[in-house]
C-alpha cells in the first residue's frame, strides 16, 4: 500500500478539505451533479481524518461546493469559447481540480496559493506547459507580473474572499485593473449574516478553529461598483439557481436550498474591469 500523504498546513489553508471533500461526496453518489475523479484521486492519498467534516457537515453544505463548482465551470467554459487562448488563474486554488474539468487543450492556467499548499498540490497535480503554479499570498501582487497573456483573463477566486478584510480586497481589484485592465472575475459571496452562519454552520461544525473565520460580508454585488469606477457587475446569482429543483432531495433540504437562494445568503459574483 503506499504511504499516504501528511496535512501540514495553516489555520485558513486547511479550509481547502472542504470543497475537496463535497466533490468526492458527489461524486461517490449513484447520479452525481459534477464528477471529479482527480478529487477522489487526490483524498484518498491524504492522510488526514475526515471523520470529523463526515459527521458534522451537512448535505446542504456539500451541496453548496457542488453548486459553485457547476456555476464557475459554466463561466470558464462560456469565457474559453470567446477567448480559447484565455489565461485563467485560479486565486487562493487549494486543491481544486477545475482545470481537469474544463480545459480546451489550449488555454492557459495559473494555480495561485501559498507556498504551503502549492507544496502539497505539487504531490498529487505537477506542472505543464499549459498549467503553471504561483507560490505566495494574492496580496503580494509582483505574481501580476508573472502570468503570460495572449487574449483575456479570467480570474476566478473560489471560496476565498471572504476569509479576508475588505480593505485588502479592495486593494487587490485595483492592482489587477491596473496591471490587466478588461480581465474579468468571478469569486464567491455572502451578505454578513451568511458569514456568521458559515462561521458556525461550516467552520466550527467542520473541526476548524476561530483563525479560519470568515471575515467579510457583502450584501449586494452592485455595491462594488462603488469602490471604483471602473468595476462593472455583469451577473449575479445565488448558488442554487436553476439547480435545487434538480436534484432527489429531501423536503426539507430543497426548503433550506430555496430559502439560502431567496435571501441570497451565499451567491456568485462575476465582475469586468473596464478601462
Amino acid at each position: 500500500m503506499n504511504e499516504k500523504i501528511n496535512i501540514d498546513l495553516g489555520s485558513v489553508q486547511k479550509t481547502l478539505l472542504f470543497p475537496l471533500w463535497g466533490r468526492v461526496r458527489e461524486t461517490q453518489k449513484a447520479n452525481p451533479l459534477l464528477r471529479d475523479d482527480k478529487a477522489v484521486e487526490i483524498i484518498e492519498k491524504i492522510d488526514y481524518d475526515f471523520s470529523t467534516i463526515d459527521d458534522n457537515i451537512d448535505e446542504m453544505s456539500q451541496l453548496g461546493w457542488v453548486a459553485r463548482c457547476i456555476h464557475i465551470d459554466r463561466t470558464i467554459i462560456k469565457f474559453i469559447q470567446k477567448h480559447p487562448l484565455a489565461t485563467i488563474v485560479n486565486i487562493g486554488c487549494g486543491m481544486d481540480t477545475t482545470f481537469e474539468r474544463v480545459d480546451n487543450g489550449t488555454m492557459l492556467w495559473y494555480d495561485l496559493d501559498m507556498p504551503d499548499t502549492i507544496n502539497l498540490r505539487k504531490k498529487f497535480i505537477p506542472e505543464s506547459h499549459r498549467r503553471k503554479y504561483l507560490a505566495c499570498s494574492m496580496f503580494h501582487t509582483s505574481w501580476l507580473n508573472k502570468i503570460n497573456v495572449e487574449d483575456n483573463v479570467l480570474f476566478i477566486a473560489s471560496g476565498v474572499l471572504y476569509y479576508f478584510e475588505e480593505d485588502l480586497i479592495k486593494k487587490l481589484f485595483s492592482q489587477i485593473m491596473e496591471k490587466h485592465p478588461e480581465s474579468e472575475i468571478i469569486f464567491d459571496a455572502t451578505p454578513p449574516f451568511g458569514m456568521k452562519m458559515a462561521n458556525k454552520m461550516v467552520v466550527k461544525r467542520g473541526g476548524m478553529g476561530d483563525d479560519s473565520f470568515l471575515k467579510w460580508g457583502l450584501k449586494r454585488a452592485k455595491y462594488l461598483e462603488l469602490w471604483d469606477q471602473r468595476i462593472k457587475v455583469l451577473d449575479e446569482y445565488p448558488y442554487f439557481q436553476g439547480l435545487w429543483n434538480k436534484w432527489d432531495l429531501k423536503l426539507s433540504t430543497r426548503m433550506k436550498l430555496l430559502f439560502f437562494d431567496l435571501f441570497k445568503i451565499s451567491y456568485l459574483i462575476h465582475l469586468k474591469f473596464e478601462y
